[in-house]
């Protein structure tokens, strides 16, 4: 095998005999050459910049995970359901097979990711995300429970155990949030009692956006419980993304998203309006106008080119 030292003097050679190669040519050339200096070690997602889109049933798609990862989508959301001790996902339960697992559609899948955007050698210290264009970003992952909160979080948080172990889930402990490769955000049906009494805690809690200020909770949100809060779009905006949007339903995004910056926590809409296409852009313009942190999208290729 040539080296890329030597690939380079034999370009010089050529040069020097006055064959010229171009730019291009000798671009080509260091190529062919296959030398470790032209491996970049963390390229799996070279020159993919994160973004604040939230990847909606990320696993109907045809390659869940990768795909959002492809588009730099920094949240995915999985549909889990416990049934007979295995943590199956899918909307509903005529869409569950034996092989699409919590574990084989998202935790193996990360941590093979990981392991590659971290290499265990001599230069590497702590972990790094999966976005090698901003590696202090994390992904973050939602846990949409189906089935019986409270039954199923035991479960879930074994399965984590192989990213746990691998320092790579946001974690609080001891009063210090330390923020790593993944966060992991309970919704659906997961519990926030039992959430709450998590310690040390890697699995946290999608707080009610319009309700943050509600007493009746009884909780004080903050990103140590809650680094997301979300609400249904139709209920707390309504505005259907044709005509003007009225100044009561602006009003809602930045009370809202106020509430929840006020707290250090992002905001999400969820369930807004797909189409006419014109239409929901005109409403991701208002929610990111309004100061919205995510993007929930089904389209992430119009919503990445946003």
């Amino acid at each position: 095998m040539r080296t890329f030292g030597g690939v380079l003097l034999g370009l010089c050679a050529l040069a020097t005999a006055g064959a010229k190669p171009s730019i291009d040519q000798q671009i080509a050339q260091l190529e062919a050459s296959n030398s470790k200096l032209l491996r970049y070690p963390t390229q799996f997602t070279q020159n993919i910049m994160p973004k604040m889109i939230h990847s909606h049933n990320d696993y109907w798609r045809d390659v869940p995970l990768l795909t959002a990862l492809s588009y730099g989508v920094a949240s995915v959301e999985a549909d889990v359901s416990l049934i007979n001790g295995t943590l199956f996902v899918g909307h509903e339960n005529a869409a569950l097979t034996p092989d699409r697992t919590l574990d084989s559609l998202y935790i193996q899948p990360l941590l093979a990711i990981l392991k590659k955007q971290n290499p265990r050698n001599t230069f590497t210290v702590g972990s790094t995300g999966v976005f090698d264009t901003s590696s202090g970003t994390p992904l973050q992952l939602l846990i949409d429970i189906k089935t019986d909160g409270v039954e199923a979080l035991p479960f879930i948080l074994k399965a984590f155990q192989p990213l746990r172990e691998g320092g790579y889930l946001t974690t609080f402990a001891d009063g210090t949030l330390t923020t790593s490769a993944v966060t992991v955000v309970g919704t659906g049906n997961s519990p926030l009692e039992q959430v709450k009494a998590l310690s040390p805690r890697d699995y946290f809690f999608d707080a009610p956006l319009t309700q943050l200020t509600d007493p009746s909770l009884n909780t004080t949100w903050d990103p140590t419980l809650s680094p997301l809060a979300s609400t249904d779009y139709e209920t707390a905006v309504g505005w259907n993304g044709i005509g003007e949007i009225t100044e009561e339903q602006k009003a809602n995004i930045t009370k809202f998203v106020g509430d929840a910056h006020a707290r250090g926590i992002t905001a999400r809409f969820w369930d807004t309006p797909a189409w006419p296409v014109y239409a929901r852009e005109n409403i991701w313009r208002a929610l990111l106008e309004g100061g919205a942190d995510w993007l929930n999208a089904d389209d992430l290729a119009a919503a990445s080119s946003f």
